[in-house]
């Protein structure tokens, strides 16, 4: 008995200096790996759950709001933080993107609390969009390394839009090299509630939305934004970087919009504004053989047609070996935007006279006429046999 409570006292003797001798022993470097990464994925989570964040609030755990970060903020980041919050929406995140283009992968909560950011919604047909590409991309240029991100949503109007060759092809001719996303579904549009192109929404340090801009124009307001936050950025994060503080210049066309007194003319049924002059109208899904009016009388910005045409959800397509367009319109500058499945020669007149004959092929945006000065004119359009039409914009 007394031999059995000696080897007992023994074993605990032992068992209480094995654990005495383990906690002086210091943690491994694999220990303070792994509680390094359960920080960042509670963060990650956070920033995935808010769709927005920043730098001071890196690593918030679940059960704390994005305002209540581990890191201590300071009493100025907690006032400037409130006082944003009460005035501007946070940034929304690039929700189901359909592909990317000049990046392998991007989102915005990687970025936020460490950039400015600029998203530009735009679809590349669009001439409201290809006159501001100079704008954007001097912008880009100049203040990529002083902490601005630019983000080309290319959210599609027609069809062929959604073809990442036709965007990639853009991108190349406009010299876009910022990352775009390419947003088929229009998933990234619906959350930002946008409906215009092109669109501007900027994104400052604390991922607020504070400014938004729609449509063309404002580009020195634009500019004089993008350097306020950029040193605003600096103040944030206690960088030195050198913001200029003069407008760039950038050699670009700006049209007189009091001139435009037509608007974008629609071909497609989805699109229809009461824009067609033809008395036989539209039939979804169906071939018409359209007939000029016998009085020769055209009715400003509306179109007719001649020859047999499928009607489209968003273009008429000629099936007839030939057709024609005929169109009454006031401004300086007409486009078209078309396509064909081979290379086509369209016949272009400007008030009875014949003007340069436009080969048509890739699905784009071709320029048909440039006047030397706003007015009404007619332009006549003589098509050959697979042409697709989708729209009239003008300059």
């Amino acid at each position: 008995m007394k031999k059995n409570i000696i080897l007992v006292i023994v074993i605990i003797i032992i068992a209480a200096l094995i654990v005495y001798l383990q906690s002086t022993i210091p943690k491994t470097s694999n220990e303070k790996v792994d509680a390094d990464l359960k920080i960042e994925s509670i963060a990650d989570d956070n920033s995935n759950n808010n769709n927005n964040g920043n730098q001071q609030s890196a690593t918030t755990t679940s059960e704390e709001s994005y305002n209540e970060p581990v890191l201590q903020l300071t009493e100025e980041d907690k006032l400037r933080i409130a006082q944003k919050s009460s005035q501007y929406p946070r940034a929304k995140e690039l929700v189901g993107p359909d592909g990317f283009i000049n990046i392998d992968e991007l989102t915005l909560s990687e970025h936020l609390g460490k950039k400015v950011i600029l998203i530009d919604f735009w679809t590349y047909s669009c001439i409201n969009c290809q006159r501001t590409f100079p704008y954007i991309t001097k912008w880009y240029d100049e203040y990529k390394d002083k902490g601005l991100l630019i983000v080309g949503v290319h959210t599609p109007e027609f069809e062929f839009e959604k073809d990442r060759d036709n965007v990639v092809k853009a991108a190349e001719k406009w010299d876009i090299n910022y990352p775009i996303v390419q947003d088929n579904d229009r998933q990234i549009w619906r959350a930002y509630n946008n409906h215009y192109w092109p669109a501007k929404y900027m994104i400052d340090i604390d991922g607020f939305i504070v400014y938004t801009h729609f449509g063309e124009g404002s580009y020195a307001e634009t500019e004089k934004k993008i350097q306020e936050l950029l040193e605003e950025r600096n103040q944030v994060l206690g960088m030195q970087e050198d913001i200029k503080k003069d407008i760039s210049e950038v050699q670009a066309e700006t049209p007189d919009f009091s001139g435009i007194n037509t608007p974008e003319i629609y071909f497609g049924y989805a699109f229809s504004r009461n824009q067609m002059g033809n008395s036989e109208g539209w039939h979804p899904g169906d071939i018409i053989d359209y007939q000029l009016p016998e009085s020769e009388t055209f009715s400003i910005n509306k179109f007719y047609l001649a020859g047999s045409w499928l009607n489209n959800q968003d273009n008429m397509e000629l099936v007839s070996d030939s057709g024609k367009i005929i169109l009454e319109y006031n401004s300086k500058i007409v486009n078209l935007v078309a396509g064909s499945a081979s290379p086509q020669k369209v016949k272009v007149y400007i008030d009875g006279q014949e003007t340069d004959e436009i080969e048509i092929f890739d699905f784009d945006l071709y320029q048909l006429y440039d006047g030397n000065e706003y007015g009404q004119h007619r332009i006549e359009l003589s098509l050959p046999k697979g042409v697709m039409v989708y729209t009239f914009t003008f300059g």
